[in-house]
């Protein structure tokens, strides 16, 4: 590390994430240097690190090469792609700022755990609603009150409608693929573990389009639900989440603040992790976990097209 008040950081990634999000981040954070960006398609690193005054990273060697020109890597790719360079990254040295979800794969996620572990570095695992402003606040205001019976957290977006974000269509494939449970999931999970801690159970029902319905118990012994979905109807597209319990009713506020400003958060957690050694809340551990629920969720839905029965 260059210091204990700043980190190096290169930047793995060159879609509309990286570029919107992450690059200007990472570039204008007081407490970061971006000196480095690497991509799976060299001409778009080469336009995303011209922009940002930094340096391209390519061919062979290129990826261990940016790894030992930083002291924390930032990965804004697909999680089966992020979770085998992370431990890569890891292994380097670099600290890391992982994307959600971290893999969809447990022994995928599993290995950045015990790369991050054997290399003694610290991670953070970017849940937008953990580190913006008004969520993050809510969140840890309602972690310390007692009593809570149930809470839902519904995600309904219009991602894959007419009308939607068709860059963020053409160059995110695997969100079309994997759909809603493991694009919006891990936000669902990221508010509700806080309050109502781990999932002990968790059965999953299928929905209209990508929309998934999870019911979760927890180990506090309040249970909870959540509806996913990237295939709503743009006029019905919001999220909300409520929880019900001896203090009453409390709903987390609206707007979701801005994407730059959640990750600058993120950042300052990253470095406050790398500077005294204690785990962050929502480290490479929780992404894990995180993992290993919605995996479990999506083994217990009924096959594509099965229609659940009502019995004979």
């Amino acid at each position: 590390m260059t210091s204990t008040d700043s980190l190096r950081f290169g930047l793995v990634g060159t879609g509309p994430w990286a570029r919107r999000t992450y690059a200007p981040t990472l570039r204008h954070h007081k407490h970061t240097e971006l000196v480095g960006v690497w991509g799976r398609r060299p001409q778009a690193a080469a336009e995303l690190a011209a922009t940002h005054a930094t340096t391209a990273y390519d061919g062979p060697g290129g990826l261990d090469a940016l790894f030992a020109a930083c002291d924390a890597v930032a990965f804004a790719v697909p999680p089966d792609v992020q979770a085998p360079l992370a431990a890569r990254a890891a292994a380097a040295g670099c600290h890391l700022l992982l994307d959600k979800p971290l893999a969809t794969e447990p022994v995928a996620a599993r290995a950045v755990v015990e790369a991050v572990d054997a290399a003694g570095v610290a991670s953070v695992v970017f849940c937008t609603m953990r580190y913006a402003p008004a969520s993050a606040a809510w969140i840890a205001e309602q972690a310390a009150v007692d009593g809570w019976f149930t809470g839902r957290a519904d995600w309904y977006g219009a991602l894959y409608t007419p009308g939607d974000d068709a860059d963020v269509r053409a160059t995110t494939p695997w969100r079309a693929e994997r759909g809603a449970l493991w694009d919006v999931g891990p936000h669902a999970l990221s508010v509700l573990l806080p309050v109502l801690g781990d999932v002990t159970s968790v059965t999953a029902g299928r929905g209209a389009g990508d929309t998934v319905h999870l019911l979760l118990r927890h180990d506090s012994g309040a249970s909870s639900t959540a509806t996913l979905s990237l295939t709503t109807p743009p006029d019905a597209a919001g999220v909300a989440v409520e929880l019900r319990g001896t203090a009453g009713v409390s709903t987390l506020p609206t707007g979701r603040g801005d994407a730059q400003e959640s990750l600058a958060a993120a950042v300052d957690v990253l470095l406050e992790s790398a500077r005294t050694g204690t785990p962050a809340p929502c480290d490479a551990r929780f992404g894990l976990r995180l993992t290993e629920i919605l995996s479990a969720a999506e083994r217990s839905l009924p096959s594509a097209g099965a229609e659940p029965g009502l019995g004979e």
